[in-house]
């Protein structure tokens, strides 16, 4: 991974179900302080009981979850979100993310979590 910021497209994140009522401009903010990644097969990108100081978006590839005491619990695929349970209940992380297939991923710190995406969890 290169050590410059390579930040998500408002394209890209305007594909993903949860952002879909953003304004443009907040779109396009939040798309400047996410951190776009390429991520290998088999990679560890939460891992359960670890602290949560990131959101993730899936923008391409399919990721697995999994948790100690229940075995595997589902599918992530592009378009959806995982990470969010750590940084909105302030608990270490509830499970882990594997990635099934090379995938491509769009995180953002805490303080952009708060800001711009844990309202949207409010209309829940």
């Amino acid at each position: 991974m290169s050590p410059r910021h390579v930040p998500a497209s408002v394209t890209e994140l305007s594909r993903v179900g949860l952002f879909a009522d953003l304004p443009g401009a907040t779109l396009a903010t939040l798309a400047d302080r996410m951190e776009r990644e390429e991520v290998s097969a088999g990679t560890v990108m939460i891992q359960e009981g670890e602290p949560g100081d990131r959101f993730f978006v899936l923008l391409s590839g399919l990721a697995t979850v999994s948790q100690t005491n229940i075995g595997p619990r589902g599918t992530i695929k592009a378009g959806e979100f995982f990470g969010e349970v750590a940084l909105t209940m302030h608990v270490p992380r509830t499970a882990t993310v594997v990635a099934m297939t090379a995938c491509t991923v769009a995180s953002c710190d805490e303080a952009t979590f708060d800001e711009l995406i844990r309202p949207l969890f409010a209309d829940d």
